[in-house]
């Protein structure tokens, strides 16, 4: 006899099963090393279309944050050479653009290269979201999904960690339930 889900755990499943698939499909179609993140449309709401990285290369890096279930999704891309567009930043629907300080595009290169990284991924930790309307970040590297909620108890992955932190400050990101 199956048993019914929580509820509170159905978006956060569904959502990686979406990324997933969409990831797993990107396979068939992969571009040659060093050429620009893959990106699939999807619906935005109001007939817009929003780009949801699929994949990205080494050095490249897209953050995907949502704040609670009902919240509007958050994009931000960012390029090897530092610079990042960010589609609704604020909740707004307005897609910003801009250029990381070379210090931090240095550092963030950095912080992508490290080995550890790798130990961070999803996969590598059998990750599993646990809060119901928490805001969950999830960093798509070219290791792996990267995936935190800020919520009390859950421990914070140190490379992936750092790199949140480098891109929410950097750019004009702010999350509004």
């Amino acid at each position: 006899m199956l048993r019914r889900a929580h509820p509170r755990l159905l978006l956060p499943v569904l959502a990686i099963v979406l990324i997933g698939a969409v990831a797993g499909c990107s396979l068939f179609d992969r571009e040659p090393r060093g050429t620009p993140a893959t990106q699939a449309p999807a619906p935005a709401g109001a007939g817009a279309q929003l780009e949801i990285p699929t994949t990205v290369a080494a050095g490249e890096v897209s953050l995907l944050q949502r704040l609670g279930a009902d919240g509007p999704l958050r994009t931000l891309s960012v390029e090897r050479d530092g610079a990042w567009q960010c589609v609704d930043c604020a909740g707004d629907g307005v897609t910003s653009r801009g250029t990381l300080a070379p210090e931090l595009t240095e550092r963030l290169q950095v912080l992508l290269a490290d080995p550890a990284l790798a130990n961070e991924t999803d996969q590598a930790r059998r990750y599993r979201t646990t809060c119901i309307d928490a805001l969950t970040s999830s960093l798509l590297t070219s290791t792996g999904l990267i995936t935190s909620q800020d919520c009390p108890g859950e421990e914070r992955t140190p490379v992936a960690g750092e790199i949140l932190l480098l891109l929410t400050q950097a750019t004009p990101a702010e999350v509004k339930g």
